[in-house]
């Protein structure tokens, strides 16, 4: 069975509102952001976590939001800026200090979740049947996510699927510290980390699907030099990587979305939702299929942020 979705690329890509790439511009806003935290802290909560339970580190998250809210004047800007656009008015303190405690939570939990501790969590999946049915046919997928959420929430499906395997794509220059940290908890759960920029990324991208693995990646965001489409994102166009894409197009692979969305307190709603499939696409269509796939991807990316604005994690401007 077919994923579907890769049918009249060429009508949808001609309907689609999708403006030329912007003029090359400066390094990219979210290269430069250095990180905050120091290694030192960064083990200070996870040891508070695993010593002393999440209810004990959770009541850290508070002092720690508010300091981040009263003194990041950047991403607090940044967060105003979007919560104004999600959530259709202007937001007051209370909206940003939960916009930060959503990511400081959703951060914190990646320590139990690394520390093999996902039965904990109520974890609800929408769209199991979509993963089932690509391990069954055993191809391999990209898994495309973005910066909202907890992708490490996938995890929990590897304990119902125990022949799901995930190899991740990252640029790993701007959480070095909190990284190494959190994959030293558990070195035996923690997943493969393929890094861009590296002379055999793609060919270990290759690797991997041809294994069977889902390589993830976080599609939301774009590098220095990368090919992109200004696409309409809640109300004004920004800037999507054509790069997963053009990925999936030249290795002839499906793409699927996978978002996994902080509900509060211990649960989790993961979904997975199909964009679309390369697998039998002339290369004529690719193109057009290509841009097609990626203002679905900026869509369905609208439709969670706008359902769940705080589960937002990209703290400069989306839109610049």
């Amino acid at each position: 069975m077919k994923l579907p979705l890769r049918a009249k690329p060429a009508a949808d890509a001609a309907a689609s509102p999708i403006a030329p790439p912007p003029p090359r511009r400066r390094r990219k806003e979210w290269m430069n952001r250095p990180e905050r935290s120091t290694t030192t802290a960064i083990k200070f909560i996870v040891w508070v976590a695993l010593r002393l339970g999440r209810r004990a580190a959770r009541l850290l998250l508070y002092p720690i939001c508010l300091y981040f809210v009263l003194f990041s004047r950047k991403p607090r800007v940044a967060s105003a800026l979007f919560l104004s656009k999600a959530l259709g008015r202007a937001p007051g303190f209370r909206d940003l200090f939960r916009h930060y405690h959503v990511f400081a939570a959703c951060l914190l939990d990646r320590v139990f979740f690394l520390n093999d501790q996902s039965d904990d969590f109520d974890i609800r999946v929408h769209g199991e049947d979509i993963v089932i049915d690509l391990m069954e046919r055993g191809e391999g997928c990209l898994l495309l996510g973005a910066h909202m959420g907890s992708f490490e929430a996938i995890r929990m499906l590897g304990h119902r699927q125990k022949d799901l395997r995930v190899s991740l794509v990252m640029y790993e220059e701007n959480a070095r510290k909190i990284n190494s940290v959190l994959n030293a908890i558990n070195p035996l759960l923690s997943m493969e980390v393929i890094g861009l920029g590296r002379p055999d990324s793609m060919l270990r991208v290759r690797e991997r699907l041809d294994q069977g693995h889902f390589v993830g990646m976080l599609a939301d965001r774009t590098l220095d030099g990368e090919e992109e489409v200004r696409l309409p994102f809640l109300g004004q166009p920004a800037g999507f990587a054509l790069g997963p894409f053009q990925l999936a197009a030249m290795l002839k692979r499906p793409v699927v979305l996978m978002v996994g969305i902080y509900q509060g307190g211990r649960h989790y709603d993961v979904h997975f939702e199909r964009i679309a499939d390369f697998s039998d696409v002339p290369v004529q269509d690719r193109p057009g299929l290509v841009r097609w796939a990626a203002g679905r991807f900026a869509d369905r990316l609208e439709h969670y942020a706008r359902s769940h604005p705080y589960n937002w994690f990209n703290f400069y401007d989306f839109w610049k």
